[in-house]
């Protein structure tokens, strides 16, 4: 039975799609590279580091990467990050988690100094034992590393009783890396056959979802 579980932040406790899109157009209107007025394209950046993103989706070179990081964190601090909304059931479902003895963690790409200021906003820090990201330098972005970073810095070494819920084939892979069992959400960004394709050993539609089969994990 489960009794670890980390959790993603974008796409997973909040939908965060609209300033993180809002950011990276921000940054390419920086470059001149035009974007569709919808932003359809940019919903691809939602999960994965921007450091992966901007090299992998527009072949930018190190120093292009990095200076579209700046760019896109300029708008992101500003105002990007509040462009958000936690999902209807998160809360409740991270409050019986709690209270049925559950330790809560996050385990996030996104720079753990932003992922703490998210959770402080939305008031949801306080449901989780730790919170861990990556590095503002754009390090330790790999889902694995967050993963094992969260474990090492908890004291946790028995991660049988571990388990990742995500939205991306990532956090699946981590998950799989590290030994844990892989929880994907169908009702963040990434697909159902994403998800699959990355061996998840659980599908689910909501967050209450997640109570209903915490026991069986």
């Amino acid at each position: 039975m489960a009794e670890i579980f980390l959790f993603d932040l974008d796409g997973t406790l909040t939908e965060s799609g609209t300033g993180i899109v809002n950011s990276v157009a921000y940054a390419l209107e920086h470059f001149k590279i035009p974007v569709s007025d919808e932003k359809k394209e940019l919903y691809r950046f939602v999960g994965p580091s921007l450091k992966d993103a901007f090299s992998g989706y527009y072949g930018f070179d190190e120093k292009q990467t990095m200076e579209a990081i700046r760019v896109y964190r300029e708008y992101y601090t500003r105002q990007g990050m509040f462009e958000n909304r936690v999902y209807d059931g998160v809360e409740e479902m991270l409050s019986s988690l709690k209270a049925n003895g559950k330790r809560l963690m996050v385990a996030t790409s996104k720079p753990e100094i932003y992922a703490r200021q998210i959770l402080d906003y939305f008031h949801l820090s306080s449901y989780f034992a730790f919170i861990g990201g990556s590095l503002i330098s754009e390090t330790r972005t790999d889902k694995t590393e967050v993963i094992r970073y969260v474990f090492e810095s908890t004291g946790i070494t028995d991660v049988s009783r571990a388990v990742m819920v995500g939205d991306r084939s990532h956090d699946m892979i981590g998950a799989k890396n590290t030994g844990i069992k892989k929880v994907g959400v169908l009702y963040g960004y990434g697909t159902r056959a994403e998800l699959e394709e990355a061996e998840a050993d659980l599908l689910i539609e909501t967050p209450m979802d997640l109570i209903r089969y915490a026991d069986t994990l």
